[in-house]
């Protein structure tokens, strides 16, 4: 299984296929798994110093913060094209 990349800003890129959730800043629940994670170290900040917008948690128990929402990240999954498999011609081996 090939693993899917989406860029989330910066010239980050995460693996699509180990994410559990995107989420929203503006509850307090998650606002407490952010500060829980930063505690354990696993947080990763992926801002740049901007606004964080959307907190993005992993199957590893990992977080990253990213600067840009939620609906963008989705918008560019399902908009990016998708792994083309390349035909070898063995006739010309």
């Amino acid at each position: 299984m090939a693993t899917e990349l989406v860029h989330i800003g910066f010239g980050s890129v995460i693996a699509v296929n180990r994410v559990l959730a995107f989420l929203s800043l503006n509850q307090q629940p998650i606002k407490r798994l952010i500060r829980e994670a930063r505690e354990r170290g696993l947080l990763i900040d992926a801002t740049h110093g901007r606004k964080v917008k959307t907190a993005i948690l992993f199957d590893t128990g990992h977080i990253i913060l990213a600067a840009v929402t939620a609906e963008t990240i989705a918008h560019r999954l399902t908009t990016a094209p998708l792994p083309s498999e390349e035909k070898i011609d063995l006739g010309s081996i």
